[in-house]
């Protein structure tokens, strides 16, 4: 892919980075200078509430501390609403996006109703409650139309997207994670209609994450496993928008002493980078790059690192 190849690190300004968070900006980093490629930084504001003041900085400086410069200056989604909106005017006109006037009460109860009240990572299903019409009640929120067996709306979306995945058919999304392998996911079904814009006038991850990933010509998207779950949808949206859809790969997740994945809510604690090549090292292993590379500062060990991954992507024939 050469010059063409532009990857991205995406975090949210909700908390300093972890030793997570480092595992999946490296491997992103890495995955771009072994393409030849370009890197860039994303702050995702867009969720306000959660956002601590002045965290954006230090995330930047951690990323700094371990050589890892971005190709540009960061891209912040808090100021790119506008975009946002041209994206939701443009789904709406195509008849792909509806108001909705649904509390998560309402939700619960319609699918306790249908004997189908089971979370989903902490979600619930949306179950179509206003697709044909909120029936005298206020907008809250803005959903995309996920499927339509009468239209096979799916594969409806994806044919307006300039590169298709591997297969759309019977509503299930089909795409081949670089790492995963070949994965598929039934979005109407798993998900429901997914939100685009929120009921606090929000807007949602899914929306901003691929208007941004489109205007930054981003062409692989390298990013933790416990995002894979988030690529159906994406790729819907993409096709929905008529947007190009990048290669998708996720990386090994860093546990916690508890088995469940180290992040910010469950106290993980902030990237310690007064030993950057410390850092770097753990971080490395998780990726399956051998240990004790003799390097006296981050660049050196970067600098070896890159060769290293271009090897690995050879032998698995990226």
């Amino acid at each position: 892919m050469g010059a063409q190849y532009t990857g991205r690190f995406a975090p949210s300004p909700t908390g300093p980075l972890h030793a997570g968070s480092l595992v999946a900006a490296l491997a992103s980093w890495l995955d771009a200078r072994a393409h030849q490629g370009r890197w860039l930084v994303r702050i995702e504001d867009v969720d306000t509430p959660r956002c601590v003041p002045g965290v954006d900085t230090v995330i930047l400086q951690q990323l700094a501390a371990c050589g890892l410069l971005p190709d540009e200056p960061p891209l912040y989604q808090s100021q790119r609403s506008t975009h946002y909106q041209t994206a939701l005017d443009q789904l709406v006109a195509a008849h792909l996006a509806y108001p909705c006037a649904c509390t998560r009460q309402d939700i619960e109860r319609a699918l306790a109703g249908r004997g189908q009240a089971r979370p989903r990572h902490g979600e619930l299903v949306y179950p179509g409650t206003c697709r044909n019409g909120l029936q005298g009640r206020a907008p809250r929120a803005w959903r995309l139309l996920t499927g339509n067996s009468e239209q096979n709306m799916p594969l409806a979306l994806i044919s307006r997207a300039p590169i298709a995945p591997d297969l759309i058919a019977n509503n299930i999304t089909h795409w081949t994670d670089r790492r995963l392998g070949p994965q598929q996911q039934n979005v109407e079904e798993a998900v429901g209609d997914f939100v685009l814009k929120r009921a606090d006038g929000l807007w949602a991850y899914q929306l901003a994450v691929v208007v941004d990933d489109a205007a930054q010509g981003i062409t692989d998207v390298v990013r933790g496993e416990d995002l894979a779950d988030n690529t159906a949808r994406q790729i819907l949206l993409q096709g929905a928008l008529g947007l190009p859809l990048p290669r998708y790969m996720h990386t090994p997740l860093v546990l916690g002493a508890n088995g469940e994945k180290l992040s910010k809510q469950n106290g993980a604690t902030a990237l310690d980078t007064s030993q950057p090549l410390q850092a770097l090292e753990q971080a490395g292993q998780v990726l399956r790059l051998p240990a004790g590379l003799p390097a006296r500062t981050p660049a050196d060990w970067l600098q070896q690192a890159v060769p290293l991954w271009a090897g690995r992507l050879k032998l698995a024939g990226d």
